[in-house]
């Protein structure tokens, strides 16, 4: 897989976890531990993508 790929897969997971957390917010019986996981995982998506498309120069 290409890191072109790789991050195009991230970040549609990351959207796929973005549209999940609203569904859960708009939900009554929404459950706050699970979604305060779903945020913690898009976070950690949102990292890994920034660290990808950083410059190899500036590893």
């Amino acid at each position: 897989m290409s890191m072109t790929s790789h991050i195009t897969e991230l970040r549609r997971k990351h959207e796929v976890l973005s549209d999940q957390v609203n569904r859960a917010l708009k939900s009554p019986g929404a459950d706050a531990l699970t979604i305060a996981a779903l945020k913690r995982e898009k976070l950690r998506l949102k990292d890994q993508i920034s660290r990808l498309e950083q410059p190899a120069a500036a590893m």
